[in-house]
């Protein structure tokens, strides 16, 4: 078990692309992007996606997104921890971080799909919600038979929020 402390949080550069997507695909039941796609995380959204490394090696990582029609809400695509970052409250620190960067500055929501059989995510929402005194509200995200036709679990829409944005709790 390593201390927290040696946890190094970052801004995604593209050379990160290639070892998110490694970590990604050996993190089930994560679905895996491909490599482009992961260089494009760590590149065009980069100020709303956070690397973890500890010892040198990429032990986490959470990307995300502004939706475009609502600016103050922050998408969370993607969380991982490997398994050697596991059981620090690793994910919740990126997740305090990221919130932290300038592109996040007006975030006051955080949304995310979960799968009803991903009880790690969603004891993570569950605890980020209570840490900003935000209940998750659960609504319907994307169904097995209408969106996945049968090839996915369905995912619910877990939407966090309201919390103070950066620049209110920089006030406060």
């Amino acid at each position: 078990m390593h201390d927290t402390l040696e946890v190094k949080l970052y801004r995604p550069e593209s050379i990160d692309g290639f070892e998110v997507h490694r970590l990604v695909e050996s993190s089930p039941p994560l679905d895996p992007n491909s490599v482009y796609c992961n260089l494009l995380q760590c590149t065009h959204f980069d100020g709303t996606s956070i690397c973890a490394k500890l010892d040198g090696q990429l032990v986490g990582f959470v990307s995300g997104y502004l939706i475009p029609s609502r600016p103050n809400t922050l998408f969370i695509w993607q969380v991982v921890v490997a398994e050697r970052g596991r059981g620090q409250g690793l994910a919740g620190r990126m997740l305090d971080a990221l919130l932290e960067h300038p592109e996040c500055g007006e975030v006051e929501y955080i949304e995310t799909t979960i799968t009803p059989s991903n009880t790690a995510s969603q004891a993570l929402f569950k605890k980020f919600g209570a840490t900003h005194g935000a209940e998750p509200s659960i609504t319907e995200g994307f169904d097995r038979k209408l969106h996945f036709k049968d090839h996915h679990e369905s995912e619910e829409l877990w939407r966090i929020g309201p919390f103070q944005n950066t620049k209110t709790r920089l006030l406060t």
